[in-house]
């Protein structure tokens, strides 16, 4: 009996050793570096927020995060390394809304599901839309680019990031409220985007503000109007849209960071911690200089985000008269 008794003790020792490894285990993440996928080319604006929290949270956290751009085909490469990968907390993305949203109304079929192929962690950002042109003497306000647009359908270019990006979305809205046609001319990336439409390749591009604040401030584009339901603080002489005379030409884009399906709540967790040590008043100021508001939103919020613009995009999608690809 004696012997029993200490055999059933030391089992129940083993047993709590292991549970207390497991609980040091989930309290050492990250104990190896960590991969951020962004579906996009470097140097637009969700390559400057994956690179910014990517940076804090290696110092927070003692182990490197590394930001690894896999463009192409509007999020098609990058998202499903994601999707596909362990759920350890190891493998994460920085996507702009629209891969999670607009994507499945713009494309016949995905390689990835945006509800059920990701877990929510946490939003990290908004940013405002704004219309700028390189042309200021054709185009010298938004009243005088929409008669243009009236006059000539389907001339007027617009680049934007790929099919389905926020660029894109915003000229779908832009002809869907205004009763007009442009010519949308996609790339590989908003800063691709932006520079031929400095180059005056494109008539303009709907860009998300960070991409374009350096360029304004420049004098290299000319804002007409941002897409905004109030003005921006950065560039609080530009119009929003409504105030220009077109109802309802408001989007509110965002960017989110997602882990594979399944990751753990503790994980989750912890990164959305470090997100809001990240995200201190010091690095706020700078972001808010740049054309990103901070908003973090977490799992569930996110979830429900997700949800609301899969449904509002697609009805933008499906009044835009647009047949996926």
């Amino acid at each position: 009996m004696q012997t029993r008794r200490t055999a059933l003790a030391f089992t129940g020792a083993i047993g709590a050793l292991s549970l207390t490894g497991q609980a040091f285990g989930q309290a050492k993440y990250p104990d190896q570096p960590v991969k951020i996928i962004v579906a996009l080319p470097a140097g637009g604006g969700v390559d400057i927020i994956a690179r910014n929290i990517a940076q804090r949270m290696s110092a927070e956290l003692g182990q490197p995060f590394l930001v690894d751009n896999r463009a192409g085909g509007s999020g098609q490469i990058g998202m499903p390394l994601v999707a596909k990968a362990a759920p350890d907390g190891y493998t994460l993305t920085v996507s702009p809304a629209s891969f999670l949203t607009t994507n499945k109304s713009i494309f016949k079929s995905l390689p990835y599901d945006p509800e059920t192929d990701f877990t929510p962690v946490t939003r990290l950002v908004n940013q405002a839309m704004i219309l700028v042109v390189k042309d200021k003497q054709k185009y010298p306000n938004f009243a005088s680019f929409l008669a243009a647009a009236k006059a000539n359908p389907g001339k007027l270019t617009y680049a934007s990031s790929g099919d389905g990006s926020p660029q894109h979305l915003a000229g779908l809205m832009f002809e869907t409220r205004t009763q007009t046609k442009l010519l949308h001319v996609p790339y590989r990336g908003g800063a691709l985007a932006i520079n031929d439409t400095i180059g005056g390749v494109v008539d303009c591009i709907f860009a998300v503000m960070p991409e374009a604040v350096p360029h304004v401030k420049a004098g290299l584009l000319h804002p007409l109007g941002v897409m905004t339901a109030g003005r921006s603080t950065i560039f609080p002489q530009v119009p929003t849209m409504v105030e220009s005379g077109v109802t309802d030409l408001v989007l509110p884009t965002w960017i989110a960071l997602l882990a594979p399906p399944k990751t753990p709540k503790a994980i989750v967790d912890q990164l959305n911690r470090s997100v809001l040590a990240a995200f201190d008043a010091d690095n706020k100021a700078k972001l808010a200089e740049v054309g990103m508001d901070v908003a973090p939103a977490g799992p569930e919020d996110l979830r429900a985000l997700i949800a609301r613009d899969l449904k509002l995009h697609a009805e933008l999608v499906k009044a835009a008269g647009l047949v996926p690809q």
